[in-house]
């Protein structure tokens, strides 16, 4: 079973309230092939929200207690998104999942790529808050581009 962000599947999630989709996550999901989760949504952020970075690092440094993930407007919202992170992780294991896709850039998905915290829309290497747990228990994490490979 593949575990797939929401918004990729059609799901309008994102904190703007809209979907990311990808043609070929909604039609793994409509096959079966794969269940969809929004870590965001499942640790108590609505939608729409305000838009969030981690600032002072990435998600291994969040899970570390070294960073915390910040809106835009300065809410620290670091619990809702390790909450959503270990629901992610509970559902992760439970469906037995093989690949893990999440949304690229995403502070709480990004499997390569975040932003910087500064609110710019420059990005940085690194991982979001619910892909760095992932990883840490063995999963395989990917992005969207790899629906494709």
């Amino acid at each position: 079973m593949i575990l797939i962000s929401a918004c990729l599947a059609g799901v309008p999630c994102r904190y703007d309230g809209k979907a990311s989709l990808a043609d070929i996550a909604q039609k793994l999901v409509t096959e079966k092939k794969a269940i969809y989760v929004c870590p965001e949504v499942s640790g108590g952020l609505s939608i729409p929200r305000d838009p969030a970075e981690i600032v002072g690092g990435s998600g291994e440094d969040v899970l570390d207690g070294k960073a915390n993930v910040i809106t835009k407007c300065g809410e620290d919202v670091t619990e809702q998104f390790i909450n959503g992170a270990n629901h992610t992780l509970q559902l992760a294991k439970k469906v037995g999942a093989t690949m893990v896709i999440l949304k690229e850039n995403s502070p709480s998905c990004g499997s390569s790529f975040i932003y910087d915290g500064k609110f710019q829309g420059k990005k940085i290497s690194g991982d979001g808050v619910t892909s760095a747990l992932l990883k840490r228990h063995g999963f395989q994490v990917g992005s969207e581009d790899d629906l494709y490979e």
